[in-house]
């Protein structure tokens, strides 16, 4: 059996576009990511380089003036760009289940935790009771690694801990038990332990749930943590595929070794006060791209053709992919 055979999710040449006063904006350029059956797969960058819109985009959450201009997303064989807006509906929440960034945004502040997670349950399965829905509620709460969840159903979302408030979050994209979860940035603004219990929990849900996971992170810590493959965007583009342990041990793109370079290390010895690494620059602006790289400009390693030809995404070896023109015609890096 292929990879593509056992693919839960399948993205091609994505293309998402915001259509300003200035212009067009690729804020996806011709992504393509697949996610296997029980797989945690990252996506990583800095902000604004595409990954919420690239997440946004399978849902067909796109705001306008946004709008999908082109490509394929395919889940266990269903094309969902061309569903009805009805099916569409089903899909979310039914299907796949996102968990938004902040959930101080995203949960109603005079409502109900329990309410909330049970209008989800009922919102999707007619002739579900009140009484019902609680009860399923408080299940998925407890799923989520919430302590007396009875009660807490009972709490608003300004009585609950960042924490807390997070696994409510994920206890709402479980009610229908998804196939497919989409997390983005789920421990942003928790401090570290809650941050570990957070990520215990996702490899937890797959073990118990059998979901498969989008993890969208800009820290690659969380990354490496739990995800099995990631991959890397930069400028609306996926320039790295690679499963987690070669990326780290291995960065093939000049972007995503500039990233690990970032990171402070434990085993660093350098002298106290020495500065972190950082990336000469700035991410370039998405309605006036250059000609060629993207990350040209702020590339160490860049050659007269990446500032006047875009490269492709070439395979550099089994199971990774990298777009640099210097993997494509066979150089190293």
């Amino acid at each position: 059996m292929s990879d593509t055979d056992m693919d839960l999710l399948s993205v091609r040449d994505l293309r998402t576009s915001y259509f300003t006063r200035r212009g067009e904006l690729k804020a996806v350029d011709g992504a393509s990511l697949r996610v296997g059956r029980g797989e945690i797969v990252g996506v990583v960058g800095e902000s604004g380089c595409g990954k919420s819109a690239l997440a946004l985009s399978i849902l067909r959450l796109v705001a306008r003036p946004g709008r999908i201009v082109g490509g394929s997303v395919s889940l266990e064989g269903r094309e969902l760009l061309s569903l009805p807006d009805r099916e569409m509906r089903e899909v979310r929440g039914g299907s796949i289940a996102m968990v938004f960034q902040e959930p101080m945004t995203s949960l109603n502040p005079v409502k109900t935790v329990g309410w909330q997670i049970a209008e989800a349950a009922r919102a999707h399965e007619k002739g579900l009771g009140k009484r019902q829905a609680l009860q399923r509620s408080a299940e998925m709460l407890k799923a989520a690694g919430v302590a007396e969840a009875e009660r807490r159903l009972a709490s608003y979302p300004h009585q609950l801990s960042g924490g807390l408030r997070q696994r409510a979050m994920i206890a709402m994209a479980l009610i229908r038990r998804p196939r497919l979860l989409i997390a983005d940035e789920p421990t942003t603004a928790l401090d570290v332990t809650v941050e570990a219990q957070i990520l215990g929990l996702m490899k937890d849900l797959r073990s118990e749930f059998g979901a498969s996971i989008v993890l969208i992170s800009h820290n690659l810590g969380v990354v490496a943590e739990t995800c099995d493959r990631v991959y890397v965007m930069y400028a609306g583009e996926i320039v790295e595929e690679s499963d987690v342990f070669s990326l780290f041990e291995r960065p093939l793109h000049p972007y995503t070794a500039a990233l690990l370079k970032s990171l402070p290390r434990p085993d660093d010895r350098s002298p106290p006060g020495t500065r972190l690494h950082t990336i000469e620059g700035s991410v370039p602006d998405l309605l006036a791209r250059p000609a060629g790289c993207a990350f040209a400009p702020r590339c160490e390693k860049a050659v007269p053709e990446c500032a006047v030809a875009a490269p492709g995404l070439a395979q550099a070896e089994e199971g990774r992919r990298v777009r640099c023109h210097l993997y494509a015609q066979g150089g190293s890096r």
